[in-house]
């Protein structure tokens, strides 16, 4: 249903649907009413969430119906409340590559923090920026978030180390990609759409990603520590958020000077 809704709508009219999905809230809260689902992100219980995806990976029961987030989402912000300081209302300047719109409102809103959200093409963003040559200070920023990026860059290795450039010292990251139970699969020949999306389940993916992704960040610089979704939510909690408990999250810090 989202990615048919998605399809249909230009991308400079995405934030104004969003935004009127967002001002229709109390109305959806009632159409969607129950017990069965809960969404960490904006805190709403409903009965069901809503299907995602083509129909060749289609994933039902997925998308928050309240803030639209997706379970890769609600996994981050289980992260970023339990494991770090993000929120501790404390003086930091964020980098938000490809800003998710379910994070938006709350970012802006959260005290201390100097959300700078950065994207080549998305109407989304407040700055726009090649993740491989970011047009930054070096050392500048205290916080990146970087979720789902990585395997659409085909510099991939580039781009990890221009977010290991731009963070401070003492700094850390979150980033997020798909990742599949096999080594680091890509090859540069792929281009054509459904081959993508069948070796890479995205047509717009370049590479799927393994768990030895954790190799090339540590190779740009960062300590690196992956963090599943079992290790921050019981399994009845990961049931009722819609969260895989094999799905993880990339802590990557920056040395300390």
């Amino acid at each position: 249903m989202v990615s048919l809704i998605k399809g249909l709508l230009p991308s400079r009219a995405e934030p104004l649907a969003i935004w009127t999905w967002y001002f229709l809230r109390p109305v959806v809260r009632i159409t969607f009413l129950g017990r069965a689902r809960y969404c960490p992100v904006c805190r709403s219980r409903c009965r069901r969430f809503l299907s995602h995806g083509p129909r060749s990976r289609k994933v039902h029961d997925a998308v928050c119906p309240v803030c639209l987030s997706h379970p890769r989402h609600r996994l981050a912000w289980l992260f970023l409340t339990a494991r770090t300081n993000l929120l501790d209302g404390h003086r930091k300047r964020l980098l938000h590559m490809a800003p998710e719109p379910a994070f938006a409102q709350i970012l802006r809103r959260a005290p201390g923090i100097e959300d700078v959200s950065a994207d080549l093409d998305s109407p989304h963003a407040t700055v726009k920026l090649d993740i491989t040559r970011l047009d930054l200070e070096s050392a500048s920023f205290d916080v990146i978030l970087c979720s789902h990026v990585l395997e659409h860059v085909p510099e991939d290795r580039q781009a990890m180390s221009e977010l290991f450039r731009v963070l401070k010292p003492g700094g850390w990251a979150m980033i997020q990609v798909p990742v599949s139970n096999k080594p680091t699969f890509e090859d540069p020949s792929i281009t054509e759409p459904a081959e993508r999306e069948r070796l890479f389940w995205q047509a717009d993916h370049v590479r799927l990603y393994g768990l030895d992704i954790s190799d090339r960040l540590r190779a740009a610089g960062f300590e690196v520590d992956a963090v599943f979704a079992h290790q921050l939510a019981e399994p009845d909690r990961l049931v009722e958020t819609g969260i895989y408990p094999g799905d993880v999250v990339f802590h990557c810090r920056k040395r300390g000077a």
